[in-house]
């Protein structure tokens, strides 16, 4: 067994098992989040974890409840579960199980996954005769419930990931169903990547006594990313993506719209330049969203264009670039965005378009994250460079993101920022999840590989 590269995870107090599969895949030490979260999560404490994605999370919860579930083996109940995990989409429900998976090999868990998009009944089968670990998306949890071919009257362990979007996507509702089903004796652990009021009231009304753990202030973005933007017309933002995918560095790029339908006329324009792309819906089969992401994943494709929404289950390594083709009206989302770069200790560049009716989203963005983003100025044919006031934002000097393109400057890492506001906000973000749709859209193009690239070292688990 590999242990000596676990010190770390060792002194964590974990089951040999787990360490020999950490250990399998290469895992040296546990993020901040890990460090803090494991250990109350094996003396059964209660837990609101503060994290954004790519901060490891995942395992910070994953391991420690198939610890407690190896501590203390049990048959299966029939059309019961011992581990609920309700996520808000299909993709990052799918990126938990293979966690569970990944880390469990050594132990066998029994583990499910129900989500739409593929045969109820199928799902009604695999847990006739119980599970120990069952990940869900709400809607379809509730659809198992219905048909009774599953109750929580046996949970031992409940998990909320990723909160605030859940709220974003109006299923809070089906959540207090879901905990009102739920034995009153049982530990919660409740993440969320920001916490508005109604989020807070939902984690004082489900958790007992917990532990806050936030590994960094809501709203920050990552220090090794090097942001700017482009003011650029509306009809000039398809020729200038083409133009930056054809010019920068890239090795996997994310690229945001606001809606399905601008994922559709970006992957238009992509094709109409020779740049031959793909495009998956929320109305695409699960298998069909499945076969891409893996594509992505593995490197066949390069270039993936995404809804906010959409987004949130993507949990890929060697991201080296997003850009904001649409600015978000929600200045929460652009740290969400920016944060799928720069993840397992590598730099990233976050490139956002800003037209003229898009200023309002940035002033709130740079309000937000409490910096000025370096800007230039693409309007009319003009080429202009960053100012110095943008690139000497409060007094720092640029730094160099170490991709060898044309990437420009580095900004300031962000302070702690304010949490969300009000009414506006939530009926922003309610405009937002119908524009995009149940589950947003994600489009693909096929670029070519830049020769020679190393991906980065994996260090610890997500």
């Amino acid at each position: 067994m590999k242990d000596s590269a676990l010190p770390q995870f060792l002194a964590l107090g974990l089951a040999a098992p787990i360490t020999r599969a950490l250990a399998d895949e290469q895992y040296t030490h546990p993020t901040p989040i890990q460090a803090q979260t494991i250990p109350q999560a094996l003396a059964a404490r209660d837990i609101i974890g503060i994290a954004q994605t790519g901060t490891g999370k995942t395992a910070a919860f994953a391991l420690p409840i198939l610890h407690r579930l190896a501590a203390a083996p049990r048959r299966c109940e029939p059309r019961r579960c011992r581990v609920l995990v309700l996520s808000p989409t299909r993709e990052l429900s799918a990126q938990i199980v293979e966690s569970f998976t990944t880390y469990g090999r050594y132990l066998s868990p029994r583990v499910a996954l129900a989500i739409g998009g593929v045969s109820l009944n199928q799902q009604i089968r695999a847990l006739v005769g119980g599970v120990d670990i069952l990940v869900a998306t709400p809607g379809r949890l509730l659809d198992l419930i219905q048909q009774r071919a599953l109750g929580l009257d046996g949970v031992e362990i409940f998990v909320l990931d990723e909160a605030d979007r859940m709220l974003d996507m109006g299923f809070i509702h089906d959540i207090r169903k879901i905990v009102a089903k739920l034995p009153r004796q049982r530990q919660t652990l409740f993440f969320s990547a920001t916490m508005p009021r109604e989020i807070a009231d939902l984690a004082a009304q489900m958790l007992r006594d917990p532990v806050k753990v936030a590994v960094t202030p809501a709203a920050t973005t990552v220090e090794r990313i090097a942001q700017r933007v482009i003011h650029v017309e509306r009809a000039g933002k398809p020729a200038l993506l083409a133009e930056l995918l054809r010019r920068e560095t890239i090795d996997r790029v994310l690229v945001f719209t606001r809606t399905k339908r601008g994922a559709d006329k970006v992957v238009r324009a992509l094709a109409k330049g020779g740049l031959a792309a793909e495009a998956i819906h929320g109305n695409k089969s699960q298998n069909q969203r499945e076969r891409v992401l893996t594509a992505f994943r593995t490197g066949r494709v390069r270039t993936l264009v995404a809804t906010d929404i959409a987004a949130r289950g993507i949990d890929v390594e060697g991201i080296s670039h997003v850009i904001n083709y649409d600015l978000p009206n929600v200045p929460e989302s652009y740290v969400h965005r920016i944060g799928r770069t720069a993840r397992a200790g590598a730099d990233g560049v976050a490139i956002s378009f800003c037209d003229a009716e898009e200023r309002p989203f940035l002033r709130d963005i740079e309000k937000l994250i409490r910096m000025t983003i370096p800007a230039t100025d693409h309007r009319g044919g003009r080429r202009t460079q960053p100012t110095p006031q943008a690139q000497h934002a409060r007094g720092h000097s640029p730094r160099r993101n170490g991709h060898n393109g044309h990437n420009g400057h580095k900004a300031e890492p962000a302070r702690h920022a304010p949490q969300p506001n009000g009414a506006a906000a939530r009926a922003s973000r309610k405009a937002q999840v119908t524009n995009g749709g149940d589950i947003g859209a994600i489009a693909f193009m096929r670029a070519p590989r830049r020769p020679g690239t190393p991906q980065p070292e994996r260090r610890a688990p997500r």
